[in-house]
């Protein structure tokens, strides 16, 4: 199922247009179902419960050890089918852990959307993982030199707002416009400069 209909991402597109008329800085919006596939999990958790089994069979019971075997080895894949499911598998993984997933991911997309590489180093990256329920906004360094401390994190916390409360677009494009008005402020245009990268939103799926 689509993250965002086509209108949608029309409006989040537009959003990115218009805050970049007024400045030279760049703005990328990504938005990913998903930082890590977590397919690990389910087999962490069904081999531990699984290597529990035997031992209150062995000490309790008669039972010959190719039928505890068997009961081992069923509960493994029985486990490992409950536990497949995507929501499931993320729902394993303790939040930290998928904090920095999402962290990675976020730091790989600045570098994979050419952020890095923008004339003046004033590309910013609004980025939001859904399985994880993780946004960031990253900056690169030279307007993140001239913003005050804790301007994204605002920024974060706004859009992640907008999201719990069902409203996802109207999150992205308030992140937006906020993040074009800082880069303004301090980058406002200049001589015509090439648009260097995307204006749609990028989602990624997977």
């Amino acid at each position: 199922m689509a993250l965002f209909t086509r209108e949608e991402e029309e409006r989040i597109s537009a959003a990115i247009t218009a805050a970049e008329r007024k400045t030279s800085g760049e703005i990328v919006a990504v938005v990913a179902d998903s930082s890590e596939t977590y397919l690990y999990a389910p087999f962490l958790w069904a081999a531990l419960v699984s290597l529990l089994v035997p031992w209150p069979l062995i000490h309790f019971t008669w039972m010959k050890v190719q039928y505890i075997f068997l009961i081992q080895l069923a509960v493994f894949l029985v486990l490992l089918v409950v536990l497949w499911p995507k929501n499931v598998r993320v729902a394993l993984v303790p939040r930290s852990i998928r904090n920095n997933h999402a962290k990675r991911r976020a730091t790989e997309q600045f570098l994979a959307q050419n952020l890095h590489t923008t004339k003046g180093r004033t590309g910013v990256l609004i980025f939001v993982s859904v399985a994880e329920h993780h946004a960031e906004v990253l900056a690169d360094k030279a307007i993140d030199d001239k913003v005050p401390a804790g301007t994204w994190q605002e920024i974060v916390d706004t859009l992640t707002s907008e999201i719990s409360q069902g409203r996802a677009t109207d999150g992205f494009i308030q992140a937006i416009t906020a993040a074009g008005d800082h880069l303004a402020r301090h980058f406002p245009p200049g001589a015509p400069e090439p648009n260097e990268l995307p204006d749609h939103l990028i989602v990624l799926s997977g």
